[in-house]
C-alpha cells in the first residue's frame, strides 16, 4: 500500500523558510542531558535510562531542540525514536512537527520555556531530582534555575543558550 505522502514523516508539512544550525555540540549536549536547563536534563536522561518520557517532557525537550537551539527538528525525531520504547513513527515526527512549527496546526511561535516548564509542571524539583542527582539537594525554590556558582559546585554545567536570547534570534531568523 502506498501512501499519499511518503515524505511525510521527514519533511515539513509547512516549510517556513527555517534555516536549522548545525552544531554537534550542542546537539550531543542535549543528547545527553547537558544542557544547562534542568527539566530538559532530566527529560533527555530519563530517555537514556528508561526508553521513556512523559509527554510534557518531550515537548519541553523538542520545543529546547528546536526552538532555543534551532537545530532540526528530524534530529531530535531520530533520537527520539531511537531510545523510545514506546516510539511510533506517526505520533514521534508530527509531534516533533507540531513543536517545531512546521506541521498541521503549525504556529511558530509557541515555544515553551524550559524554566518556567519545570517550575510549573514538577514544583517540588522532585522529576529533576530523580534524573539529574548533581542537583537532588537543591531546595526547590532554586533547583530549575541554579546559580552558576552552585553549578559548579556540583559539577553541573551552565545554560549551553541564553533562552531569551535564543528564542529572539530564532523569532528574527523567521521573518
Amino acid at each position: 500500500m502506498l501512501a499519499a505522502r511518503p515524505d511525510a514523516a521527514w519533511r515539513d508539512y509547512r516549510h517556513r523558510g527555517d534555516r536549522w544550525r548545525d552544531d554537534p555540540d550542542g546537539l550531543a549536549a542535549w543528547q545527553q542531558g547537558r544542557t544547562g536547563y534542568p527539566v530538559v536534563d532530566a527529560a533527555m536522561r530519563q530517555l537514556a535510562q528508561e526508553g521513556f518520557m512523559h509527554n510534557r517532557a518531550r515537548m519541553i525537550a523538542a520545543s529546547f531542540l528546536a526552538n532555543d537551539l534551532r537545530l532540526d527538528w528530524r534530529d531530535g525525531a531520530a533520537h527520539f525514536m531511537r531510545y523510545l520504547t514506546d516510539a511510533d513513527i506517526a505520533c514521534n515526527q508530527l509531534n516533533w512537527q507540531w513543536v517545531a512549527g512546521t506541521g498541521t496546526d503549525t504556529n511558530p511561535h509557541r515555544i515553551f520555556n524550559p524554566t518556567r516548564q519545570g517550575r510549573r509542571f514538577d514544583p517540588t524539583g522532585a522529576y529533576v531530582r530523580r534524573y539529574v542527582p548533581e542537583l537532588a539537594r537543591l531546595p526547590a525554590a532554586v533547583i530549575h534555575d541554579p546559580d552558576e556558582p552552585t553549578r559548579r559546585a556540583r559539577g553541573y554545567p551552565p545554560p549551553i543558550v541564553d533562552h531569551r536570547q535564543a528564542i529572539a534570534a530564532s523569532r528574527a531568523r523567521r521573518h
